[in-house]
């Protein structure tokens, strides 16, 4: 699929180390992506929902040891310690190139190693960046899919230059053994490594790995911001549309905020809320000077429980079709999905998220979950009943406003506005949140989470 050298070289290097059984280039074609779902289901690694009620929609469970992002096992890996900055794990890279490596080695024996091209933004903007991920998992294939622009156009834009830019990426399940657990990020490298996860965020390289972490480096070298932000447009009545962005962690309201449908007497006036993006902002100046932003995503990866007609119509919309279902209940009844919050009415015949068949309502009332509280949805942002017609727009939306916020059970203040950009940056900077279900470690702990970006800068 493509003639350049330096992703032909890397790609050598990677078989000899892991060892794969076979190759497989993604396309991009509905053809070959039908194939892999088809296969995943046949080897039991993906459920086929309802298609009459889902279409197109797939149920996939991850190990009971790897639910959530590992902030513990994520490194940053730079020549000095004082480069990743002062909350991040550090380690020298040479160091873990060699712990890994041996961790590396074979992984992929009697497996396939798929080769996935996609792109982050819009394919041939100038604020779009190309990576290569490389896994021996068809979930990430289906998922990478959905969340990011795939296949041989992103090939075609990369070109046949040795000196173009793009992301390397390997990802290999190996065993899931959380003790040999790493994401691991070498920013000088352009090198992205992850071993011993099949959870989404661990896995899928294109998110938080580079579109934050490996981003984060290259806009500070490159004169432009990566942030864990949202980006909606705000139309009145006048047919005016004004693009702000909004800054919070994980699970604390991005989806919702970036989806909100106005309140009916604001609604009736005419105004509209029109959703860019609900995760991450590539901040840009333009060529007039002003503030753009690009969602660098596909796709939505949204936390499932707590998602329902009433918190979120647009997302659970979201999610009617095309979707992957990942730690959810099964309703056995007509092989649809649950997770709590979704109704008051958890299924009778349930399977929970770690397979075992149960009485939904006896087993929620004994205080269990059906659904892992980090169970996910993986769902293509052109499904959402509110995407912005500038979703595609390779040169982004000019922003008017950043907002910052986070979760907070009490003693903080609703809302409050910034005197000046000066007093603004310090709000974001010293914003607590308390912690979520999104990460591994205990929930509702305040912590400061500058700018939102306290896991990935």
């Amino acid at each position: 699929m493509t003639e350049n050298k330096t992703v032909l070289a890397w790609l050598e290097e990677m078989k000899a180390m892991c060892q794969p059984d076979n190759v497989v280039w993604i396309d991009g074609s509905e053809e070959q992506l039908e194939a892999l779902r088809a296969e995943a289901v046949a080897t039991g690694e993906m459920i086929k929902l309802n298609q009459e009620k889902l279409p197109g929609c797939y149920y996939h469970r991850t190990a009971e040891n790897d639910v959530a992002r590992v902030e513990d096992r994520t490194f940053i890996c730079t020549p000095t310690e004082e480069e990743a900055g002062p909350i991040n794990n550090w380690m020298a890279p040479d160091e873990m190139y060699a712990k890994l490596k041996k961790l590396y080695t074979g992984s992929m024996k009697g497996r396939t190693m798929y080769v996935i091209p996609y792109s982050m933004g819009p394919i041939g903007s100038p604020f779009s960046k190309i990576g290569i991920e490389l896994s021996d998992s068809i979930y990430v294939v289906l998922n990478m899919a959905i969340m990011t622009r795939i296949g041989q156009k992103v090939l075609d834009q990369l070109g046949n230059d040795e000196n173009a830019e793009f992301i390397k990426c390997l990802h290999a399940k190996k065993d899931v053994n959380p003790d040999d657990r790493y994401i691991v990020q070498f920013p000088q490298d352009n090198t992205i490594w992850s071993i011993n996860s099949a959870y989404g965020g661990n896995v899928l390289l294109g998110k938080k790995c580079f579109a934050l972490r490996i981003a984060s480096y290259l806009g500070k070298n490159q004169g432009w911001m990566a942030e864990h932000m949202l980006i909606l447009g705000l139309e009145n009545p006048q047919g005016e549309v004004k693009y702000i962005c909004a800054a919070f962690p994980s699970a604390c309201g991005k989806t919702n905020l970036a989806m909100l449908i106005p309140p009916e007497y604001l609604k009736n006036k005419g105004y509209k809320v029109w959703t860019v993006g609900d995760d991450i902002s590539w901040l840009n100046i333009g060529p007039d000077g002003r503030l753009y932003a690009i969602n660098p995503e596909a796709g939505f990866f949204g936390v499932a429980p707590g998602t329902s007609v009433k918190t979120n119509f647009n997302a659970l919309e979201s999610t009617k079709k095309n979707t992957i279902f990942t730690n959810v209940a099964l309703n056995n009844a007509d092989n649809t999905v649950w997770w709590e919050g979704l109704d008051k009415n958890p299924p009778v015949d349930a399977t929970e998220w770690k397979g075992s068949k149960v009485n939904g309502p006896e087993y929620s009332a004994a205080g269990n979950n059906l659904a892992h509280p980090n169970s996910r949805f993986t769902a293509p942002a052109i499904n959402c009943p509110c995407i912005s017609s500038e979703f595609e727009n390779p040169q982004g939306v000019p922003v008017e406003a950043i907002v910052f916020g986070g979760r907070r059970a009490k003693c903080a203040p609703l809302v409050y506005q910034s005197r000046d950009w000066q007093h603004g940056t310090f709000v974001g900077a010293t914003m607590a949140s308390e912690t979520t279900a999104a990460a591994a470690g205990a929930v509702g702990v305040v912590r400061r989470d500058p700018m939102a970006m306290k896991p990935f800068v």
